[in-house]
């Protein structure tokens, strides 16, 4: 951030999340039976070209102390710090069908107007069938759980509870 590369090193941990998410690539890294030497040479010859030479030389350094394994953590980390620096939300919607980008639109809207998110906000979606019908939303630590699933399961939950009108009206 000092040096205002911070969008060159997010460009950076991009790429070197695309290849951790490779199998093979992550075992590579966590692998003690491979030397560093050959650890760093393959990481150079991946990686040139691709990232910066700040972004190399931070990689050269955590295989010289043999810290490569947590390459996976480190860009999270980094990814989370900048997330934060940038005032940028990310919020996980889950629905019962594909959700469209007019619909994400109006989630968005809802988050912004409510105060609960940045203005700006990323998204990432997956579908569930079992959730029946509505959505699911998580976000700083939270579930917002507004789905069909949810509330017949709390319909049920309220029918398992003794009702006093109901032991009532059976008495009369």
């Amino acid at each position: 951030q000092e040096r205002k590369e911070l969008e060159t090193v997010k460009q950076d941990m991009d790429t070197l999340r695309s290849l951790i998410d490779v199998r093979d690539f992550a075992l590579l890294l966590k692998s003690p039976i491979v030397a560093p030497s050959k650890k760093q040479s393959i990481l150079d010859s991946v990686l040139e070209g691709r990232v910066g030479e700040m972004t190399k030389g931070f990689i050269r350094i955590l295989v010289a102390k043999g810290r490569e394994g947590v390459l996976i953590d480190i860009s999270d980390a980094f990814m989370h710090q900048y997330k934060i620096i940038n005032n940028i939300s990310s919020v996980k919607v889950t629905s019962a069908t594909p959700v469209d980008a007019a619909t994400l639109e109006q989630i968005k809207q809802q988050l912004v107007k409510s105060g609960k998110t940045e203005s700006d906000i990323q998204f990432s979606t997956s579908v569930d069938p079992s959730l029946i019908g509505g959505i699911v939303l998580e976000f700083d630590g939270k579930i917002y759980d507004a789905s069909v699933a949810h509330k017949l399961s709390e319909l049920r939950k309220e029918f398992d509870q003794p009702n006093v009108f109901v032991s009532q009206i059976v008495k009369k």
